[in-house]
């Protein structure tokens, strides 16, 4: 997975980069690392003249693989906003993979149906 930060009206330090690189290794682990995937994050601040109230956000964009996944958050603290935007990607990630899994085992049991249904000979219970 590659990933992009960005800052903006702030300047990323290396213990924020550091920080966010650590958090999203879990969801680098979920897509298998895969390189294809691309991930762009953005902190930072969301003025310049307030001091009180959601003034971080973190935003993170994951785009590739049949996968696009947004989620962003507002908070006081930078580093409370991306575990807060990390944690809703890895829901999202999660959701969609059970949501697929249940298509494929829906699937599988329509086709066993139709199998069932195609020998005559059979007795059906009923």
């Amino acid at each position: 997975m590659n990933i992009n930060i960005k800052a903006t009206n702030i300047t990323l330090t290396p213990s924020i980069s550091n920080y966010t690189e650590k958090r999203l290794n879990k969801i680098s682990r979920l897509l298998k690392g895969d390189q294809s995937v691309k991930c762009d994050v953005e902190v930072g601040r969301t003025t310049e003249h307030h001091y009180k109230g959601d003034v971080f956000r973190a935003e993170i964009h994951i785009v590739g693989n049949n996968k696009n996944i947004y989620a962003s958050s507002e908070q006081p603290d930078l580093y409370a906003a991306i575990d807060i935007v990390r944690d809703e990607i890895l829901r999202e990630i999660k959701s969609k993979r059970e949501k697929r899994i249940s298509f494929v085992r829906r699937g599988g049991a329509r086709m066993k149906a139709m199998l069932k249904g195609l020998w005559p000979w059979r007795k059906k219970n009923i």
